[in-house]
């Protein structure tokens, strides 16, 4: 008789559960990295950042100018989330639990779930990760290995949803890191009724489809697809 086996593999959280949850409002969370268990969050205040209202300092402008990152959609969605999870000195336990991982790469692995990445040379040293559904895209978290990696895909992520045709930018919770960038807090209330409005139709394309487009209109331009990102993001601070 053998002994029966057991898996290792952490259990999933269903993708139609998932989207129907982020349609609602409302997103999962754990207490810690070996959490087995999530719990279901719906801010009563909601950050979001207008798409119109990304604040472009000129210290930002010039480094996307320089063209110091390559800009990636799903280049390595898990490696993103992996950083993202990762301890740090304001959070020592993460939110982002092996079973919120597992679910969001299944997820990313049917077309719902994306990141935006910033490499250099062949290392991925910043971004940002998020659900994508209608015209909504629910931003979960973001990290960086290289000063203002972050702040580069989070740029590119606005510009690539503006082309797109994407309405909503869900930043989940209002950070001072956040509010600099243009952020801001909604209620509840406002943020279903926007929510429902930037999900009445679809996009026009993807975000990995608008990189593509990016790319091309550098190309003929003879430019480079950061300073055409600078030059979309016209507001200053």
């Amino acid at each position: 008789m053998h002994a029966p086996t057991t898996s290792t593999e952490p259990k999933l959280i269903p993708p139609e559960i998932l989207l129907l949850a982020y349609r609602s409002g409302v997103f999962p969370m754990a207490d810690s990295r070996d959490d087995e268990e999530v719990f279901w969050v719906e801010p009563r205040k909601r950050a979001i950042l207008p798409l119109d209202g990304f604040r472009r300092s000129k210290s930002l402008a010039k480094l996307l100018k320089q063209d110091r990152f390559t800009i990636r959609v799903n280049g390595d969605f898990g490696g993103v989330i992996r950083a993202c999870a990762q301890p740090r000195i304001d959070h020592p336990e993460t939110w982002i639990s092996e079973v919120i991982e597992a679910s969001y790469c299944n997820l990313n692995a049917q077309g719902h779930a994306h990141s935006v990445e910033c490499w250099q040379d062949d290392a991925l040293v910043g971004g940002l990760y998020g659900v994508a559904f209608d015209r909504v895209f629910c931003g979960e978290s973001m990290f960086a290995r290289t000063a203002n990696a972050s702040k580069v895909a989070l740029a590119a992520l606005v510009v690539l949803m503006r082309r797109a045709g994407y309405k909503l930018l869900d930043c989940q919770f209002i950070t001072d890191h956040l509010a600099s960038l243009g952020a801001v807090e909604i209620t509840r209330d406002d943020y279903q009724v926007k929510l429902a409005a930037a999900a009445s139709a679809r996009p026009i394309c993807s975000l990995a489809q608008a990189l593509e487009q990016l790319r091309q209109d550098s190309e003929a331009a003879s430019s480079s697809p950061g300073k055409l990102i600078a030059q979309s993001l016209t507001q200053t601070s």
